[in-house]
């Protein structure tokens, strides 16, 4: 039997409330469910895509599997390695892209930071400096890396988010919304270097959180629509776009985020 790359049960995910309160009496601040009982295996060598809408749940999901957040109840595994029990082995199997291309300095060049997260992985000082240059060359960034990051465009910090997850060579890569604010030629360019060259090519396993079920369409292998924290459709992306179009039951339609 193959080793999901990602296997999640009865995830759950509460957030304490804020409340105001107006007399004297203690209070129990409200609690918000984000995550409602979550089950999902994800095999080796597959695209996954999450879709929903905001709120849904879908950046809490990959927080916890990035280990960034600790889950309420329920279990996660990232190839093989518990997210909670086992942490360290999990950061070192995945790549993963936040939202919005988010963490580098803008004031460095793109291969200072790399070389810093690089370092931060863990690797040699030698060897960081191969390896950013080995991902630098994969994304298509070779005649940029001496210029700073604050004159990149949205697309080029993209592809850096992208070299960053990959400085390890990690087996699964974990992307929110990796092509939010990209033209439609550019998003096009990103999705076909995912499925030609990080799946096809380097065999990685990929969970993508996207809100654009034609992008799930065209790179995703299976995908999830997830709602008030609970998944509610599953399947290949072509049975959840007819769901979707034009003609359908407006329950139909809501289940994958349209109106």
């Amino acid at each position: 039997m193959t080793l999901s790359a990602i296997s999640v049960a009865n995830l759950t995910k509460t957030f304490p409330g804020s409340v105001r309160v107006m007399s004297f009496r203690p209070a129990r601040p409200p609690r918000i469910e984000v995550l409602r009982g979550i089950d999902l295996e994800v095999p080796r060598g597959e695209v996954f895509g999450l879709l929903g809408p905001n709120g849904s749940g879908k950046t809490t999901l990959l927080e916890i599997l990035a280990t960034h957040l600790l889950p309420t109840n329920g279990h996660a595994k990232v190839n093989g390695h518990d997210v909670v029990r086992d942490a360290p082995a999990v950061r070192h199997a995945i790549g993963y892209c936040p939202g919005g291309a988010v963490g580098f300095d803008p004031r460095l060049t793109g291969k200072r930071n790399l070389e810093f997260f690089a370092l931060l992985g863990d690797l040699p000082r030698v060897q960081a400096r191969e390896r950013v240059t080995e991902v630098w060359e994969l994304v298509g960034l070779d005649g940029f890396r001496d210029n700073t990051v604050v004159h990149y465009s949205d697309g080029m910090r993209q592809r850096l988010a992208l070299a960053r997850a990959l400085l390890t060579d990690p087996p699964v890569l974990l992307l929110d919304e990796p092509t939010r604010g990209l033209d439609p030629e550019a998003s096009a360019l990103w999705r076909r270097f995912l499925r030609e060259r990080a799946v096809e090519e380097l065999g990685k396993t990929i969970l993508l959180v996207t809100h654009d079920l034609l992008e799930a369409e065209d790179i995703c292998d299976r995908a999830a629509i997830m709602q008030r924290g609970r998944i509610v459709a599953d399947g290949p992306p072509s049975e959840l776009l007819r769901a979707a179009r034009p003609g359908r039951s407006p329950r139909a339609r809501a289940a994958v985020g349209v109106g």
